[in-house]
Order: C-alpha cells, then sequence, then structure tokens
C-alpha cells in the first residue's frame, strides 16, 4: 500500500492487542488499549489548543511513555512531532522551538525553571504541557498532561484534515554545521525506510497492508520488547522504538536519568527484553566491565540483539559482549538522521565484524564529489550516498538541503558528509566526516558554538574547539586557547563558563593553551593542526 501514516498502523495494533503492555518504565505498565486511548485524549486537547493541519509538538522529555505518547497524538491529529534535546541550554531551546515553528510543547516537570525562562520569547507555543516527575509542581500557566490524557474521549481522533503518508515527523540534529536543523522525514518514507512493519532480523517480511500488520499478532503470544538505554530524543533510540511498535511490541524505558549499568541489566532480566539500543563504546564499555566482573548476576538469555547507531564500537568490546550473551546478534548500524539504512556491521559468537568496516545497504553507494561511482578495491575515496526511502530535506533551509539531498545519475540521494572506501569485497571502510563535527558519545558538537561561549569569558583572547580520541566516549572536546594579556586560562572556570550558556556535554574536558590561535587573514583555522597540538600536549598527561 502507499501512504502508510503510524497512528492507523498503531490503532489497528491496539483493536487486535489491547491487553499487550506498549510501555513499561519501573512498576508503570502501560497497555496498547491504554496507550491508544491516552494518544487519543491529548491529541483531542491539540485540537482544541487551536492546533492545525502539520502544526508542530514538540516532546521535551527524558525517556518515558509519555514520548511515544506524545508522537502518536501527533501523528493521530495531523500535526507534526519534534524532538528536542533535554541537554540543551536556553539560547538552544528558543532557537529550536522557534524554527520548528512549535505550537505545543510537552515537557518534564524538572524543565519547569527553563521554560519559565524562555516561553514569553516564543509566542507561537499555544499550549505548553507539564509532565509532572516529582520535581516540582506543575506551574498555573501550563497544562497538566497526565489531567489532559487521563480522560477518555471518543476515539479514534482524527483532525478534520484527516492524515496522511505525506505527514512529517521532524528529526532536529545537532548536524555538521551550525545549529540544529530539522529532517524532514514523510511518514510513509519512515515506516517503510524502517522495515514496513517488518524485521528481517526476526525473519519478518514487510508487511503489504494494514491488516495484513495486525494478523499477524495474537493477543495469547508475547510481544517483541525492545529497551532503548539511549536517549529517545534521538534518531537511534526514537527509530529503533518506532520499529518495535510496528511489530505490535513493547518499548521499556529506565527508571532513572542517569545510566546504570546495574540498572540496565536489571531491567533487561525483569522484563525479558529482547533487544537493547545503545550508543556504541560509551554504554558498551561499562556494560562489558560489569559483566565481566560479575558474570552470573544477571539472566540475559532473552537478548536476541543489542544494535548501535551513530559512533564505533569497538572489536574487542563485540567479541567480550559475545562472551556474555552469546545468541545475541550485535548489530553496528551506519546511518544518520538524513540516512537511515546506509549499513551494518553484524557479529555474531561465530565472529565478530571488523571496527568501521560496513555491508553497503540496498541502496548505497559511494560517489566521488562529481558524482562517478567509487569502484570496488580501487582505493578512491568518496562520499557515502543513500537513496530510496529519503527525507524531504531540512525544515526551512534550501541553502543545507540542497547540500546535502543531491542528485547523481537522475536521481535523488541524501549525502550526509561521510567519507568511505570501497573494498574489494565490496564492504564500507568508514574513514569519517569531513567537517570538524565532534561526536562525543553519540552527540554531535559544532566547534564554533563551544569557541563563541568561550570567548566570551574575561581570560581568553581566541578559541578553538577540537574533538580528542577517547576510549569510551569516541571524543571528548578540549578547548585550545589564545589566553587574554595577564590572564591564566582554568579548565574548570571555562568548563562552567560554557555550561551556562550551552549544554552541559559541550563543555571541554581538556584545555591546552597556546601562543596563538594562528587563524589565516580570512579568519578560518587550521583545525587539524590544532587538533594534533592539543594530543601531543596531552598526550604526556596520561591522555
Amino acid at each position: 500500500m502507499s501512504g502508510w501514516n503510524f497512528a492507523d498502523v498503531y490503532e489497528a495494533v491496539a483493536a487486535k492487542v489491547p491487553a499487550r503492555p506498549c510501555q513499561v518504565q519501573g512498576d508503570r505498565i502501560i497497555t496498547w488499549g491504554q496507550f491508544d486511548a491516552r494518544a487519543d485524549a491529548l491529541a483531542a486537547d491539540l485540537l482544541a489548543a487551536g492546533l492545525t493541519r502539520q502544526s508542530k509538538v514538540a516532546a521535551y522529555l527524558f525517556n518515558c511513555p509519555e514520548y511515544l505518547e506524545t508522537y502518536v497524538a501527533a501523528f493521530k491529529g495531523g500535526f507534526a512531532p519534534v524532538n528536542t534535546n533535554y541537554r540543551y541550554g536556553h539560547d538552544e531551546i528558543v532557537y529550536l522551538f522557534d524554527n520548528a515553528d512549535a505550537e505545543a510543547v510537552v515537557f518534564h516537570a524538572a524543565f519547569v525553571d527553563l521554560v519559565e525562562a524562555v516561553r514569553h520569547e516564543l509566542p507561537k507555543v499555544r499550549r505548553w504541557y507539564c509532565v509532572a516527575d516529582g520535581t516540582t509542581a506543575v506551574p498555573d500557566w501550563a497544562t497538566d498532561y497526565e489531567a489532559v490524557v487521563a480522560v477518555p474521549v471518543a476515539g479514534p481522533v482524527r483532525g478534520p484534515w484527516g492524515r496522511s503518508g505525506d505527514d512529517l515527523l521532524l528529526l532536529y540534529t545537532g548536524g555538521t554545521t551550525g545549529m540544529p536543523k530539522g529532517v524532514m522525514w514523510r511518514q510513509d518514507d519512515l515506516f517503510n525506510v524502517l522495515g514496513s512493519g517488518g524485521n528481517a532480523v526476526l525473519g519478518i517480511g514487510p508487511a503489504a497492508t494494514i491488516d495484513e500488520v495486525a494478523e499477524r499478532l495474537s493477543p495469547d503470544t508475547a510481544g517483541f520488547v525492545l529497551l532503548s538505554a539511549c536517549p529517545l530524543m534521538h534518531g537511534t533510540g526514537q527509530f529503533s522504538s518506532l520499529i518495535a511498535m510496528n511489530l505490535g511490541g513493547c518499548v521499556v524505558s529506565l527508571p532513572s536519568r542517569h545510566f546504570d549499568v546495574g540498572e540496565l541489566l536489571g531491567e533487561v532480566q525483569r522484563n525479558r527484553v529482547n533487544s537493547v539500543i545503545i550508543v556504541g563504546q560509551a554504554f558498551a564499555g561499562p556494560i562489558l566491565e560489569h559483566l565481566d566482573a560479575s558474570p552470573d548476576q544477571f539472566d540475559l538469555s532473552s537478548v536476541v540483539m543489542i544494535s548501535s547507531s551513530g559512533v564505533m564500537w569497538s572489536q574487542d568490546n563485540k567479541q567480550g559482549l559475545l562472551r556474555h550473551v552469546p545468541q545475541a546478534a550485535l548489530f553496528d548500524s551506519f546511518g544518520s538522521s538524513e540516512a537511515v539504512g546506509m549499513g551494518a556491521s553484524v557479529s555474531t559468537a561465530d565472529g565478530a565484524s571488523q571496527t568501521a568496516r560496513f555491508q553497503l545497504g540496498p541502496n548505497c553507494v559511494v560517489f566521488t564529489e562529481d558524482g562517478r561511482r567509487v569502484q570496488p578495491g580501487s582505493g578512491e575515496r568518496g562520499l557515502v550516498a543513500v537513496g530510496g526511502y529519503i527525507p524531504l530535506g531540512y525544515y526551512k533551509d534550501e541553502v543545507k538541503s540542497a547540500a546535502t539531498f543531491r542528485t547523481f545519475e537522475d536521481r535523488r540521494w541524501s549525502v550526509p558528509g561521510d567519507w568511505a572506501e570501497v573494498a574489494d569485497d565490496g564492504t564500507l571502510l568508514l574513514l569519517g566526516r569531513g567537517s570538524v563535527c565532534i561526536n562525543s558519545g553519540g552527540e554531535k558538537v559544532f566547534p564554533e558554538e563551544v569557541e563563541e561561549a568561550l570567548k566570551q569569558h574575561a581570560s581568553v583572547r581566541d578559541a578553538v574547539a577540537v574533538g580528542i580520541p577517547d576510549a569510551r566516549f569516541g571524543e571528548t572536546i578540549c578547548a585550545v586557547v589564545e589566553a587574554a594579556p595577564g590572564a591564566s586560562p582554568v579548565l574548570h572556570e571555562l568548563s562552567e563558563h560554557v555550561k551556562s550558556h550551552l549544554a552541559h556535554y559541550k563543555a571541554p574536558r581538556h584545555l591546552v593553551v597556546v601562543d596563538s590561535i594562528g587563524r589565516a587573514p580570512n579568519g578560518k583555522v587550521d583545525y587539524r593542526r590544532l587538533t594534533a597540538v592539543a594530543v601531543e600536549r596531552l598526550g604526556g598527561a596520561g591522555l
């Protein structure tokens, strides 16, 4: 069929398996029937608030059942959901909600102070929904989320404009050039690129109709259980969760808001989790350390896959994990917010794949900058491109859309900027981004915004932010600073200063002071040179 819409699919699932768990967090269990009813109630309230076709609904939440409830409520009403990085500071939140034209925001009570500070700068927002979390009371200027979703409404709820496969999901990504960009995914494209209601790993083929999705489900059997240890605000956790729900499955959210390996493994055991979603070495390293130290503490026999995307995941770590979960397949997925399904590296107990080598996806090609296909074994480097089901572009940014979504061989491709070589056997050797983007624990940090914050400190004359290799996070941020006359910059002070302006993960963890940044006459910086300087200086400090 054409024109897949997630709301239509999930309503069919809820009708077939209403008592099956859909969302679990700690002791909270929300069945498919309850989930559908709560999403209907929120959709009805959004319509009552005056939202219109494709109005934007932002989820400013930690992982929780309300995250996907908000998304599905938006799908039901014909609105477009928008993710929000909960680590953002004042300026970033204002930019994001304004750029996205957000008309409704669902936020955790933990963010009340920040929302109170920004809401007067965001006149487009018609309704602020506060999800109580025990941190503070719901303010009088906000709508109590639970009070809305707890009241049944006649469903299914639809806007007068109906629903369409053209309805959007906006996935804001930090990207590699400047402020966050909203990747515009048509629901039909996204549903198809996420398996069309199937899962190849489980041997479930794509579905042709919504009836076929529902017919596969049995109220008498347990559903597929997925635990996203990484944030739902990022594409990896969010899209993986949508796949699980397409199968009539259950999404488990960790009870706490800080990564705790013991809690994660305990929830896997308690909920008989089948799939665990992580972000590379930052998660996999501590998991392996815990399992090595206490190999018999948890029953992980239910796990059939552990998946990661966005950060390199070492071969040694994969082999170590497979000693503890030999029945599982480890998936190192290569993709981005703009390009899902570029490639994958699969490791099993029979043998772990080499780090940075990926099997090309069926719609993935490597092109030279002038549009020629890179031939396997040629040693030539090119840009990885994915075709087929890809986004429309970036929301309200035709220039950046044209730079990423390009036409080669009379076909439209998504080309996010990843460089690679193609080996003789057709596998892809990933070389990295051609930009200076810093990838720390799955979070993309653009140096310029960190540099601008650093330069506002009195001890700094000029500054550059570079990525330093890190065994756990992939990269950490180093501030390379030219001191103001007579000043002596201190790492702790600079880090706290950056945190007062930006998300905390963007603060530098290292500091290198140089005599001069050495800018070119046009003001540009040689990032490669300064990165080498930083690595050399810090090497002696036990980096």
